[in-house]
């Protein structure tokens, strides 16, 4: 049996790459409680929003307006995706105590995958994060890294360990302190899982490299657990599910956090996250939502309390 590590850091995406994807418009009081409610059950880390062109993705145009406007608890990490020089820019431009601890750049280890969604190649689509991760270094600012479709693309089809490891490599190159590596389509299994975190470990130290996986086919929590046995224990998941996946149809988007912190809880792993707190979180944001969350044991922990 392998050693499994004692503790396990949870970072909640469900502010920025859950809510993206709602079609409804969420008021940013929604969204700035929901990440005040985070914060409050113990998460240490929390993807807040995106500086993205408003025109493509008009439910993070209020990102400005939530980062100045959450209760920051010292030593929690808020970070913000930013796609290009302008997001960043936008993200600092505020006074310095509301810019975000850590930025989040991305790119693809599907090359068919960079040309159909930004139209350039893979190692073109980094190159463009050169300039941002130069003035975030200037500033003291984190540099996180997601490395999408690590394990299957729309497009192509089967994503080889070598291609997620060139990406791995040219991250490093332009100055990325650590990596995400993203089952997009949430097609992956365990052993699937390992040989992609195998490539990756062999460019960037263990405690540099988390799993953000999406739970299409029901593998998320397996995945969890096989990186779990790597070593690995970092990981992205959203409260309640929050996110769909726009590539493939059915999708249940991105792990339920409260799946990933029973499945932690159970094995004994601390991760200083209240679970009660993050059922109730997830339900509350459901019940805004207008739906019923997705994450099962946020569901079953729900219905046994109200038995």
């Amino acid at each position: 049996m392998p050693t499994l590590p004692q503790r396990a850091q949870i970072v909640d995406v469900g502010p920025r790459d859950g809510l993206q994807n709602e079609k409804q418009m969420i008021p940013a009081e929604i969204k700035i409680e929901l990440v005040d409610r985070l914060t409050d059950a113990g998460f240490g880390h929390i993807e807040v929003t995106s500086y993205v062109s408003p025109k493509w993705v008009p439910q993070m145009s209020d990102a400005a307006d939530v980062m100045a406007r959450i209760r920051r608890k010292p030593g929690v990490v808020y970070s913000v995706l930013v796609p290009n020089t302008q997001g960043y820019l936008k993200a600092t431009e505020s006074p310095r105590a509301l810019w975000p601890d850590e930025i989040v750049v991305f790119a693809a280890a599907s090359e068919a995958f960079s040309q159909k969604n930004i139209n350039c190649s893979i190692d073109e689509s980094i190159e463009r994060f050169r300039p941002v991760t130069e003035q975030a270094q200037q500033h003291g600012i984190r540099i996180r890294g997601a490395l999408s479709c690590a394990l299957g693309c729309p497009y192509q089809g089967e994503v080889e360990p070598d291609a997620v490891a060139h990406v791995a490599r040219r991250m490093k190159e332009i100055g990325v302190q650590h990596v995400g590596v993203a089952d997009t389509l949430g097609t992956g299994t365990p052993e699937k899982t390992k040989r992609a975190m195998d490539a990756v470990l062999n460019v960037y130290e263990l405690d540099e490299v988390s799993g953000h996986f999406h739970d299409t086919y029901g593998m998320a929590t397996a995945n969890v657990y096989a990186c779990l046995e790597l070593g690995v224990a970092s990981f992205d998941s959203s409260i309640a599910g929050l996110g769909g996946c726009p590539y493939a149809k059915g999708a249940t988007g991105n792990v339920a956090t409260e799946d990933v912190l029973y499945l932690l809880n159970g094995l004994g792993i601390e991760t200083g996250i209240d679970f009660a707190k993050a059922v109730a979180t997830g339900q509350w944001i459901s019940g805004i939502l207008g739906r019923k969350a997705h994450s099962r044991a946020g569901n079953a922990v729900t219905a046994k309390l109200a038995a």
